[in-house]
């Protein structure tokens, strides 16, 4: 691009996008723990060589719900070497601060404080790893919030009803108004959406001057039937959405030709899991705005360590081995070897010349050995890479095609052999306690909880490391069970199997449901705060802060999305937690002999426990331009603009219904345009 061409000026909104960093990933990994932390410094300084407005993240800053003390010095101290300073900000607030910034006791955007000095403002929503927890609803972001270095916005105080007010931000004549939601469970979110429960706020004077920018954190691919967000779900009033939570890098925006606004999907900084997914080229944005147009400029990340992964099928091999060759171990081995190999001259090839690429790549191979062909010693052929490739206890991954069985007892399933491929996949664990009990349900059936139910205790007890959540869930219910069939007089055993049967099957997928859950954690939370106990919450004073799991995350899903486990490859990861009441009083814990007594025993004796239930707070087109190349653009800074003050801004909900303006947009792949914002005049929507 040209440098006579200026790309910026005083209207043009400058964005550096990323998403995902997880940061703390691995941080005692010898090779690979300071990976997340190098890859960070590199998105600042870019932010900072690029002279941004600010930075938008989608969620997942961090790793971990709690994250270790190395982990938030490290991002405290990049957050204040390039983010604080003496250059003034170019933009100005114009809604209500007071409902944007709602998590916080400073509600004013960072920069407009008079006791800071910031140069680079950073709005970032929070993800499923670093999602609120405990009775305050707190999250390492609101650490960062209080402190003064991130603007933390997005977060929903409600389970029942979503509102979301966007930040009215206006440069020169540009006017943005910046959209944000914060992690929610797919399912939760997925129902709100059906019965029309999430509302997006527009202005309510001059609608069609604004740029309508979307940071969500959610499942994009199909997981099941409600476990994501259809883009068809968000409002067609937006222009471009940013998706946090899915790992693959596809940062060039798509199209979504029913809605009519674009999608562009960041990835992760980091590979948290050995998918293919993770094994695109890692990129940041560089967005332009101006107006209704918008440009898009890509650029490669080059602190990212290498991950090159392939697959073989040894059944594909006939003609050098069968499964009767003799010593066919052997020759399988050497193939493997012979791969391995291959990846890693490639790996070398590609780090020529770029002096801050790691040395030791990640090498994957997956290995079929469907057929009958038999495994060799992983332990031993790894041995050989160890001073090569960083991640030498997991280089080989054998796997085999389930074949189809006709299951005639559901009690002869091997449920241990089940667990363990749907690991590997990246399943959550509510999904196996779901497809437990979907593969029990004839014999083996819950009787008072649901699956929904079980399924979150046990993530909270994995996740959050809470745990009486599964006691208090099931003595939760059994009072309410109790109560509810005293009050109907129900006597015979018959009546009461009825009953029970009737009332778990009203409740499933309803708001009554996801209060009785919360109920539970709630107590749980309440009687460890009651031992005395830590808080869920980061504690910068207690040294178990500093204990962090050096175990990978599990596959990412659908190719790749931050956590498993705790991580969705895509992800995969633990759901984030609804915030939670505060007020819940003490009570005492009935005995644990009293969890093996029947229906009929409990019914013979009184509640040992009040309840108490949880308390919820109800609260178009532009021409675009995408830069596909991977070359930095020269910048010219815009003249300084005094600090000004936020005003209120009114809103009125949007209407999907509504017909909005129609949309004209033009792309150019080319590197070398020289107006980013040039495009063909408007033109009516289909």
């Amino acid at each position: 691009m040209s440098s006579n061409n200026t790309l910026d000026d005083d209207d043009t909104f400058r964005i550096l996008i990323a998403t995902d960093i997880h940061l703390g990933y691995l941080e005692k990994d010898a090779i690979r723990g300071s990976d997340s932390y190098n890859t960070f410094d590199e998105i600042l300084k870019c932010a900072k060589t690029n002279q941004v407005d600010f930075i938008l993240l989608g969620g997942d800053l961090f790793h971990e719900n709690k994250p270790t003390r190395r982990c938030l010095h490290t991002c405290i101290t990049m957050l204040r070497k390039y983010c604080m300073g003496d250059s003034p900000i170019h933009f100005n607030i114009l809604s209500d601060q007071t409902v944007n910034f709602n998590t916080t006791q400073f509600p004013w955007v960072n920069y407009q404080d008079e006791n800071l000095n910031i140069s680079i403002p950073v709005f970032s929503i929070h993800g499923n790893h670093d999602d609120p927890t405990g009775a305050e609803g707190l999250c390492a972001l609101d650490l960062l919030s209080a402190s003064g270095l991130v603007n933390h916005f997005g977060h929903s105080q409600s389970v029942e009803k979503i509102e979301i007010s966007p930040i009215l931000l206006q440069k020169g004549n540009s006017k943005l108004a910046l959209y944000g939601l914060g992690s929610i469970p797919d399912e939760r979110l997925y129902r709100m959406f059906v019965n029309n429960h999430v509302m997006m706020l527009r202005p309510k004077e001059d609608q069609e001057e604004w740029f309508n920018l979307f940071a969500i954190h959610q499942n994009r691919s199909k997981h099941g039937a409600t476990n994501y967000i259809p883009e068809q779900f968000l409002d067609e009033f937006l222009d471009l959405v940013v998706w946090g939570h899915e790992h693959e890098c596809l940062i060039a925006p798509t199209r979504n030709e029913q809605q009519l606004f674009y999608v562009t999907q960041p990835g992760s900084s980091v590979a948290t899991s050995l998918s293919p997914g993770e094994a695109t080229k890692k990129h940041i944005g560089l967005l332009r705005v101006k107006g209704r147009k918008m440009n898009l400029q890509k650029i490669p990340l080059k602190t990212v360590r290498q991950f090159f992964i392939q697959d073989v099928v040894l059944a594909d091999y006939q003609d050098a081995f069968t499964v009767d060759t003799p010593n066919v171990i052997k020759k399988v081995e050497n193939l493997c070897h012979a791969k391995v190999n291959e990846m890693l001259e490639e790996a070398e090839r590609e780090r020529l010349g770029c002096l801050l690429t790691p040395e030791k790549p990640l090498i994957r191979l997956r290995v079929d050995y469907t057929g009958g062909f038999e495994t060799f010693n992983t332990s031993r052929f790894s041995q050989k890479y160890v001073d090569r490739v960083a991640n030498p206890k997991d280089l080989i991954h054998f796997l085999r095609c389930r074949e189809k069985e006709q299951i005639k007892d559901e009690l002869s399933v091997d449920y241990s052999r089940a667990v363990k491929t749907t690991a590997v996949e990246g399943l959550r664990v509510e999904d196996l306690v779901k497809q437990y009990f979907e593969a029990t349900e004839q014999k083996v059936q819950l009787s008072l909880l649901t699956e929904h139910g079980m399924g979150k205790a046990i993530q909270e007890f994995v996740d959050k490391d809470e745990k009486d959540a599964i006691e208090e869930l099931i003595i939760y219910q059994l009072e309410k069970t109790q109560r509810h069939l005293q009050g109907r007089s129900v006597i015979t055993e018959q009546e009461i199997d009825t009953e029970i049967k009737r009332i778990r099957e009203s409740k499933k997928n309803t708001t009554e449901e996801e209060n009785e859950i919360k109920e539970a954690i709630n107590r749980a939370k309440a009687h460890r705060l009651e031992r005395g106990e830590t808080s869920p919450d980061v504690n910068m004073s207690d040294p178990s802060s500093d204990v962090d799991s050096d175990q990978n995350a599990a596959p990412v899903r659908g190719g790749s999305r931050g956590r498993g486990g705790r991580g969705r490859g895509r992800g995969r990861g633990a759901k984030a937690s609804e915030p939670k009441s505060s007020a819940r009083g003490a009570s005492k814990k009935p005995s644990v002999t009293s969890q093996s007594r029947s229906i009929m025993q409990a019914l013979q004796g009184p509640s040992q426990r009040s309840s108490r239930s949880a308390a919820t707070t109800s609260y178009a087109t532009d021409d675009i331009t995408i830069d596909d190349s991977d070359e930095d653009t020269s910048v010219v800074k815009a003249r300084p603009s005094p600090k000004a003050a936020s005003m209120s801004s009114c809103f009125r909900p949007s209407s999907q219904g509504q017909s909005q303006i129609s949309r004209g947009v033009s792309f150019d792949d080319s590197d070398d345009e020289d107006d980013p914002f040039k495009g063909p005049g408007r033109r009516s929507r289909r």
